[in-house]
């Protein structure tokens, strides 16, 4: 006999690109320290930490659209992985991050410049997701 499954958050399927997905955060399993972060590096770069309990790393760079993963707690104890606009000057300098991005909105952002990209990063966090390093959440 077949169980019926509840139809509750855990079990909407929102799909990338919509206003329903840009109100998911990915959020971390465990809190990020100097002993576990590397488990969260992205396409060869490092997350480092730019200050006390905050660590970035570029996710997506190029001459108009540069966007950063935010690693920080956001949601009270919870430790989100975001995204943040980057201003990048001179070729290497970072001037300017913004403030922090649901994860779902700024892969919804980066699908608009690189389909193939935001892909790739949806499939990060689908590995970490199997990983059980984290998970998805909608925020209201």
């Amino acid at each position: 006999m077949a169980e019926e499954k509840q139809n509750n958050q855990d079990n909407i399927e929102i799909t990338p690109g919509s206003k329903e997905f840009g109100k998911m955060v990915f959020r971390l399993n465990n809190p990020v320290n100097a002993e576990n972060v590397a488990i969260l590096n992205y396409n060869g770069a490092e997350l480092e930490e730019i200050q006390e309990g905050v660590y970035a790393q570029p996710a997506f760079v190029s001459d108009d659209f540069n966007l950063f993963f935010v690693v920080t707690q956001l949601i009270g104890d919870d430790w989100i992985v975001a995204f943040s606009k980057a201003t990048i000057e001179n070729g290497n300098e970072i001037t300017d991050l913004s403030d922090p991005l649901p994860t779902g909105e700024g892969l919804n952002l980066l699908g608009q410049v690189s389909a193939d990209d935001a892909n790739n990063l949806l499939s990060y966090f689908g590995t970490l997701a199997d990983a059980k390093r984290g998970e998805w959440r909608l925020i209201e």
